[in-house]
């Protein structure tokens, strides 16, 4: 492919003497839209060169002026893209020979960067306001109607619901950045209200797929070939999934290309997935989130609005996008969850192809399983508790490890993001001695059961429990959750106070770390109202399978909204992702109790000093102790209850002789 791009710049510069020379002879002068037309080929061809030659082994190190791992990756990522931005089209420039070319091509960048790039932003803004200013001329509607009740937690009248839906749906027609935005401010209860919240929660991307010549053009520039089946053996050309910024394949490596970069891959596993970015989608995204920043200065300007911060979040929400267009991001995340979880065999991440792996191309190890979402729908039919708390606990301990021990959380722990393989360990539980192709060919069978509605399913799934280890599978890892420093102290304070049941102090502790402190109203209120919530749930401590950490940080999202405390936006990322966790553990296992399952982890991380764990060191042993007696005690008191009501139950304290 190198070759050809050689030989086509040469025929290119070729041309240009010819018709030099046949303009010499017939003392014919060519125009210069004409040279300017011809270079730009050239000039074209040279961007593509260039732009191959970053494609390569493209590697991205943290910066370290980033206060977490991620936002190290996204430093690192925006200074690579601004410099390539600024150097490549100055190589452009500086390669052309002709004085005239060089001129035109100095008048286009400027052009393009002061007249071309806002003309077309002032397009989009149009646009945009031609989707959204109906609906917010509408909103006087939300006061009509009577009250519907949409769940058991959400009441609200048909005039807001009805608005609600309309948000949404201009939302799925505005775009990517649009779509990725409703989703974000669907997880901010803390912020938005519950009905609009709960709708924004139905929002998918209806991105069409891009055509296969274009995955395929983005591939074989990877690696410099021509022939696109010197890497696949097979290649699925229907996309295995649409995403409102990447689509994903699924390709077998073919034996050549495998051994060549076998020490890069998997053993053993030359099935692969590539996902690669939607075309031109950048370049939506950027002039969208100028868009967004706008109105939410404009916005901020608002008397009894400032307390939103909007324009800090729509920051936030800027780095949340940006993080997801740079694919190598995505990968080392992949392999940090995998070093994290190098021992377990329950829990399985991707591996990334790294050395394979660019900015808008991510290869990684294909995991075929039966998808979460699925197993919930069927779960029901299995009537047997020991065999979902199979998938549960791993579950649950994964969730668990990733915030208390390795404070490296998937962001976007949803059921569409996770699937359950089928593997054989030894007794020991420490090594898997089952195949690859074994694991597969469970999770196909399911899979073909599932979507045949085969009436062997449940008996078939029901073996599957019992013969083999359920083994949790994780996927699409763009975003994570890494709380920094602050946050860090912050929520474990927080959760400190909410495990010894002090209210007061929570609500203290949510007032004093917020963000804006001094916006927030009734601050005495507030902190009644979080002990008058704990107070609730002490109550009910010892009742089996009603304490619900999920249900106690979802309530007090809702206070947070109604008396303006602002949250920062990892914390809250946290607190969401634990509601997700419970709401599908708690479909798995109805006696789920997140301050039980989390002592096992507190108890050997409090063992953990040696390995300079950030939390022991910023926070100190005794709080950590104090918290885990707190909750070992509790933990006592439970089974000795549960001991004592299942003796009651089964007429063991007064047997009838």
């Amino acid at each position: 492919m190198l070759l050809n791009l050689i030989k086509s710049r040469a025929k290119v510069t070729t041309a240009l003497a010819k018709v030099r020379v046949v303009g010499r002879q017939r003392r014919f002068l060519i125009s210069p839209l004409t040279t300017a037309s011809i270079a730009t080929g050239a000039i074209s061809l040279s961007i593509y060169h260039n732009r191959r030659e970053h494609l390569l082994n493209e590697t991205l190190e943290p910066d370290p002026t980033g206060d977490t791992f991620e936002m190290g990756l996204y430093i690192a990522s925006e200074k690579e893209r601004e410099t390539l931005a600024a150097s490549g089209k100055l190589d452009v420039i500086r390669k052309s020979r002709s004085l005239l070319v060089r001129s035109i091509l100095k008048l286009w960048v400027v052009l393009d960067d002061n007249i071309i790039e806002p003309v077309l932003t002032v397009c989009r803004f149009l646009e945009l306001m031609g989707l959204f200013l109906p609906v917010f001329s509408l909103y006087p509607i939300c006061w009509l109607g009577r009250r519907i009740k949409l769940n058991d937690d959400i009441t609200d009248t048909r005039g807001s619901i009805i608005w609600c839906k309309l948000i949404r749906i201009a939302l799925e027609l505005a775009g990517p950045s649009f779509i990725k935005l409703g989703q974000w401010a669907g997880s901010r209860t803390d912020i938005f209200s519950e009905t609009l919240c709960y709708e924004l929660g139905k929002l998918h991307s209806k991105v069409r797929p891009h055509s296969i010549e274009y995955s395929k053009k983005m591939i074989t520039s990877s690696f410099e070939v021509d022939d696109f089946d010197e890497i696949f053996d097979s290649f699925g050309e229907k996309p295995l999934g649409v995403g409102a910024i990447a689509q994903v394949h699924v390709g077998k490596l073919n034996d050549a290309f495998y051994n060549k970069y076998s020490n890069k891959t998997p053993e053993n596993n030359k099935w692969c997935a590539i996902k690669i970015i939607h075309p031109r989608v950048r370049n939506q995204i950027y002039r969208d989130l100028k868009i967004m920043k706008f109105f939410a200065c404009v916005i901020d300007g608002i008397p009894t609005m400032e307390w939103l911060s909007l324009p800090n979040e729509v920051e936030q929400f800027s780095i949340l996008m940006k993080l997801q267009l740079d694919l190598r991001i995505e990968a080392l995340n992949l392999k940090r969850f995998n070093e994290n979880f190098k021992d377990a065999t329950q829990v399985k991440f991707a591996t990334p192809y790294l050395e394979l792996s660019n900015r808008d191309v991510l290869f990684e190890e294909y995991l075929h399983g039966f998808p979460m979402e699925d197993f919930l729908k069927v779960k029901r039919h299995i009537k047997d508790d020991d065999l979902c708390r199979r998938v549960s606990d791993p579950f649950v301990e994964a969730f668990l490890q990733m915030l208390i021990r390795d404070d490296f959380v998937h962001a976007d722990l949803h059921p569409g993001n996770v699937m359950i393989r089928f593997v054989k360990t030894n007794k020991y539980g420490t090594q898997i001695i089952s195949s690859e192709e074994s694991s597969y060919n469970i999770s196909h069978t399911l899979r073909e059961k599932w979507r045949n509605k085969d009436s062997d399913l449940i008996p078939y799934l029901k073996s599957a429990l019992t013969t083999y280890t359920p083994q949790i599978c994780y996927i699409d890892t763009g975003l994570v959750t890494e709380l920094n420093d602050r946050n860090r102290v912050n929520f474990i304070a927080l959760f400190n106070a909410l495990a010894q049941f002090d209210g007061y102090r929570a609500g203290e502790l949510m007032i004093e770390r917020s963000r804006t402190p001094e916006t927030a109203i009734d601050k005495d209120l507030f902190a009644l109202k979080v002990e008058k919530l704990v107070d609730k749930v002490k109550q009910r401590t010892f009742t089996l399978g009603n304490v619900s950490i999920g249900d106690l940080l979802d309530q007090m999202l809702r206070m947070v909204r109604s008396h303006h405390v602002r949250m920062e936006g990892d914390f809250v990322s946290v607190v969401v992702a634990i509601l997700l966790l419970e709401g599908i553990g708690r479909q798995l296992d109805p006696d789920l109790d997140l301050f039980e399952s989390s002592i096992p982890l507190l108890r050997d991380f409090n063992f953990m000093k040696e390995t300079n764990n950030k939390f022991l060191t910023e926070i100190g042993t005794y709080k950590i102790l104090k918290l885990l007696v707190g909750l070992e005690i509790r933990k006592l008191m439970t089974v000795s209850v549960r001991e004592l009501y299942n003796l009651v139950k089964t007429d063991q304290l007064c047997p009838n002789y």
